[in-house]
């Protein structure tokens, strides 16, 4: 075989393993990038994190709904204060939402949630929330939890969310470190429909 022919033959393979390496390190990346990317555009849902409240308070209102969902496999009960609050845009709210715990032995659990319509997310921001966080109630403990939000203003500019009146925020809690969770999580994460 001629310098030539060996070089390519070099070149080419050394192309294949690169895209190969690139290959698996985009797959083992696209999880984290795709849970960036919702938690920045608040794509399928994902409501947004903000330690400030807007400058901005409009005189258009919406109303925010709260539903609650408990796994069968975890022994409480979980419901908000109030089913619903009808707030105007850039103000926030804080709304309780109290847990229970009915059985006999301490039990931790986690929440999960989402909002909806969907396009709805990017404009959904918490100031305050127990999601995700690893909640400990003794036996038939009751526990507070609250969460603070608001409806960013930039909603108004989106002829997308004119139709949008209701905002619906649901949450699920789960016993911690089960399957259930797991999959809830990777629902949560990984699906285009959440």
């Amino acid at each position: 075989m001629d310098k030539n022919q060996h070089d390519k033959n070099t070149k080419t393979l050394l192309s294949v393993f690169g895209v190969v390496f690139l290959m698996i390190a985009l797959s083992f990346a696209s999880v984290p990038l795709y849970n960036l990317f919702c938690k920045v555009t608040g794509f399928a849902g994902t409501t947004q994190l903000s330690q400030s409240l807007p400058d901005t308070i409009l005189d258009r209102t919406m109303t925010v709904q709260f539903t609650t969902d408990v796994n069968k496999n975890l022994p409480w009960t979980f419901k908000a204060d109030q089913a619903n609050v009808t707030l105007k845009i850039g103000q926030d709210a804080l709304i309780n939402f109290v847990a229970k715990n009915k059985s006999n032995k301490a039990v931790a659990g986690t929440a999960v949630y989402n909002v909806t319509p969907p396009k709805a997310g990017k404009y959904f921001h918490k100031t305050q929330c127990f999601c995700f966080d690893h909640q400990i109630l003794q036996p038939h403990q009751s526990m507070n939890m609250p969460v603070v939000f608001y409806i960013d203003p930039s909603i108004a500019g989106d002829p997308n969310m004119e139709d949008v009146k209701v905002i619906t925020l649901s949450y699920s809690f789960f016993k911690s470190d089960s399957s259930e969770l797991d999959e809830a999580v990777d629902i949560f994460y990984n699906s285009d429909t959440k």
